[in-house]
């Protein structure tokens, strides 16, 4: 399968398990579309258009022949200059013959511009019962810290990296994310589990979360107890990092009574105990494992891949 393949599977299929639904993804895009059309000519020659056509600025190739063709991937939750010297040095010693680097954090432009993925958050919220003007302001002050955050930061180490080693190289952030969240949505669909422990049993039924758990980073209960009932559940894994902390009180007023999600800061942590909120945290690491398989597994149904596992990743094919 071709590079450009690969990657126009990762966001089809990313638009296909959005949580948004695909309406409303397309409409985005339409607006993106119309937003071009209005720039000057000088605007629309520093304007990605790439995202004309995918949604998730968090997901690009970064690097490499769009005409690759691509056999052998090496996939890890994390990439950077390290696994990318690993995947030359296995191809160096005939080891394999290393076709493309694949990963699931963004690198490059698409770390530079991941922020700009957060907008998908005001709808998600949205659906949850908040009204969209309170979605929108507090996710738009969220999402201009988050951006404020990594401006300075060196984004472009591991693509230069990818580039000099002549190694293919892409990234699938939201993609996976939102395969996460409407899986999981649709077991807690079917198994209506009335207490924590029942969401700890049914994550602890999932291959990569009982892995997980067996290399000391699985599922935890860090607010409630295992006989706290979970009310509405809300699993909120992606959108590209953690929403706005002010959005809690509306989502407690609006009947959640327990978050699922990846990871939790301080902050937000502090916000749902004061709300009195159960919060089950299946884990960052475990969560990106199986969000990347089931996306995965979805490019392998077009075409057959020997993928090779590194940076935390555990291939586990359903």
């Amino acid at each position: 399968m071709k590079l450009k393949k690969i990657y126009d599977l990762a966001v089809l299929e990313g638009i296909v398990a959005d949580p948004r639904g695909k309406t409303a993804v397309y409409e985005e895009l339409k607006r993106t579309k119309e937003q071009f059309e209005s720039l000057n000519p000088r605007e629309k020659e520093y304007f990605d258009r790439e995202r004309l056509v995918n949604p998730y600025d968090d997901t690009r190739i970064l690097s490499g022949d769009q005409g690759t063709e691509v056999k052998t991937v090496l996939a890890g939750i994390d990439i950077d200059a390290s696994e990318l010297l690993l995947a030359d040095r296995m191809n160096s010693k005939n080891r394999s013959k290393i076709d493309l680097v694949m990963s699931h954090h963004p690198q490059g432009l698409a770390y530079a511009n991941f922020y700009e993925v957060m907008d998908m958050q005001a709808d998600i919220l949205a659906c949850q019962g908040i009204p969209i003007n309170i979605c929108e302001k507090l996710v738009e002050t969220r999402k201009k810290e988050v951006g404020r955050k990594i401006h300075a930061a060196n984004h472009n180490r591991a693509t230069d990296a990818a580039r000099l080693l002549g190694l293919p190289f892409m990234c699938a952030h939201t993609p996976a994310d939102n395969h996460v969240v409407t899986y999981l949505n649709k077991i807690f669909s079917q198994k209506k589990p009335a207490y924590l422990k029942n969401i700890m049993d049914i994550l602890l039924d999932i291959a990569e979360y009982k892995t997980a758990k067996k290399e000391g980073s699985g599922p935890v209960i860090l607010l409630g107890g295992p006989n706290s009932r979970c009310g509405r559940i809300f699993v909120d894994m992606t959108g590209g990092t953690e929403g706005p902390k002010d959005i809690i009180a509306n989502l407690s007023a609006a009947g959640i009574g327990t978050i699922v999600g990846m990871h939790l800061s301080e902050e937000h942590y502090k916000k749902y105990q004061e709300k009195n909120m159960n919060v089950v945290i299946a884990g960052h690491i475990a969560s990106d494992n199986l969000g990347m398989n089931l996306l995965l597994d979805k490019i392998e149904k077009v075409s057959k891949l020997n993928i090779l596992s590194c940076s935390g990743l555990r291939r586990t094919k359903r």
